[in-house]
């Protein structure tokens, strides 16, 4: 479970114009470890990859689906994969 991941979550619902970014980089530093990035896309999704431990990822998918986010969450889709290593923090994009 402390294997490094990549995680790529896509957002759907209210998630743009509400600080949800904001809050999405501020969990991902509060749990640790996490390097990434937070940006709007254009059809009003927010995407998120985040690279650490496996459990750190899980913790900050588990907040994207069911914790006190801005906005509203209709729905989160998300995809792993290997780490790529080209992150230094956690940036709002």
């Amino acid at each position: 479970m402390n294997e490094e991941v990549r995680m790529t979550a896509w957002v759907r619902g209210v998630v743009q114009g509400v600080g949800f970014r904001w809050f999405t980089r501020a969990k991902a530093l509060e749990i640790g470890g996490l390097v990434g990035f937070a940006s709007n896309l254009a059809d009003g999704r927010v995407q998120v990859v985040a690279e650490g431990t496996r459990i750190g990822c899980d913790s900050l998918l588990t907040w994207l689906r069911e914790g006190d986010t801005p906005g509203r969450v209709d729905g989160v889709t998300e995809i792993w994969d290997t780490p790529r290593g080209i992150y230094e923090s956690f940036a709002i994009r």
